[in-house]
């Protein structure tokens, strides 16, 4: 350690500094062939070809048929919104223009992984280098959100409190029931390929304060375990370069308007918990096993299971446990502008998320590329049509 840099230097003063629910948002695309929308290794190709703005917004994500779109820093969720709006549309008319088709669901429903080429960067060349199979294997695609929390300690606070609410966010964001060309039985493929094949990933341990948290980075360091705070994969996370909570754990999302209810209903959590923090309530440090089992349910079943109340200890329907955070976090919802985000969400629930409407028309086509073709299709059309909802908050 005296010979290194700690990965800790500047942190809690970065947090300490931070914003109140400042908002970054990121969505990953799958590029395709256009005809038959096998995954292509053209990463590199459409990154080049882009300019301006979207040019330093676009980034790799490990391999070459995925790319990622990253908003900047904004200070409040429905500006950011808009631009992750725009964002999508900017990156399918670059791609389109190079002839590569794109979609978004949280694994693609029949390339092999044998396919997929890792990026050629040194940072990627490390993750093969280390990780292997584990890394070869990792063609996941997923919605970020990177929300700013002031202070180190309250930061800590809340995303050991996050990790209790994880299974809820994934239940409703599940979208990924086929893999390698058939249904898999689990609504969230993705989290079974990334959270249980990737080291430090999914729930973490309760790290309830700053110097708990700290504590364990250190020793990560100290015994060579990791070598950049980014080798912490967890599906909530202190994100060290930009003092913001990082929620990691929704699949990608083909509609437009779900990725959004997705990230508000995440922001709302976060500000929640921190209002419950002010407050001098006590926030929740269950047992990593117990979210663990709600989170094996939610991968399994989306919203069509039951998850665990981890307070009173009984079943209820995961449409209900959503339905309790809405109902909780609702005091924060019109002072960050969530409202209109949220909105769809009574509507998912009734009618399913992306992973039974996937199996609804696999069920009616039984045919896995059709399937398929009907999400690039609305991977536009959905954010078109959320054109009108983040232009009118724009206007307000």
């Amino acid at each position: 350690m005296s010979s290194r840099a700690s990965l800790l230097d500047g942190v809690r003063e970065r947090f300490d500094a931070s914003v109140d629910f400042t908002v970054g948002l990121e969505e990953e695309y799958q590029l395709l062939d256009p005809e038959s929308l096998a995954l292509v290794n053209r990463y590199e190709e459409l990154s080049a070809a882009a300019t301006g703005e979207l040019a330093d917004r676009l980034a790799g994500e490990l391999i070459s048929s995925e790319i990622e779109y990253r908003t900047t820093r904004h200070e409040s969720f429905p500006t950011a919104a808009r631009e992750l709006v725009h964002g999508r549309l900017a990156t399918l008319d670059l791609a389109e223009r190079l002839g590569i088709a794109c979609a978004i669901t949280g694994v693609h429903p029949f390339s092999p992984w044998q396919e997929q080429r890792i990026i050629d960067t040194p940072h990627y060349a490390i993750r093969d280098r280390e990780l292997g199979y584990v890394a070869w294997t990792n063609n996941t695609w997923s919605v970020h959100l990177h929300a700013g929390v002031r202070g180190a300690d309250r930061a800590a606070a809340v995303s050991t409190a996050m990790r209790s609410v994880l299974p809820e966010l994934l239940a409703l964001s599940a979208n990924s029931p086929i893999y390698l060309g058939r249904p898999t039985r689990l609504a969230s493929t993705r989290t079974q390929v990334f959270t249980r094949s990737f080291p430090r990933s999914g729930i973490p341990d309760a790290y309830p304060t700053w110097v708990e948290y700290a504590a364990f980075v250190e020793l990560l360091q100290r015994t060579n375990s990791i070598v950049e705070a980014r080798q912490i994969w967890w599906s909530v996370r202190p994100a060290h370069d930009f003092g913001t909570v990082e929620v990691r754990i929704c699949d990608g999302q083909s509609e437009m308007v779900e990725a959004l209810a997705l990230s508000a209903l995440s922001l709302a959590c976060i500000a929640a918990f921190c209002a419950d923090y002010d407050a001098g309530r006590e926030l929740p440090t269950h047992p990593r096993s117990m979210i663990e089992e709600n989170l094996w349910r939610a991968l399994r079943y989306g919203i069509e299971g039951e998850l665990i109340d981890l307070d009173r200890l009984e079943e209820r329907p995961a449409t209900r446990a959503v339905e309790a955070l809405l109902e909780w976090s609702e005091p924060v919802h019109a002072r960050l502008g969530l409202e209109p985000f949220l909105a769809s969400i009574p509507g998912t629930l009734a009618a399913g998320n992306g992973a039974t409407r996937t199996m609804r028309r696999m069920e009616e086509l039984e045919d896995v590329t059709a399937v398929h073709r009907e999400i690039v299709d609305r991977t536009r059309r959905s954010a078109e049509e959320a054109l009108e909802l983040v232009g009118e908050l724009a206007s307000a």
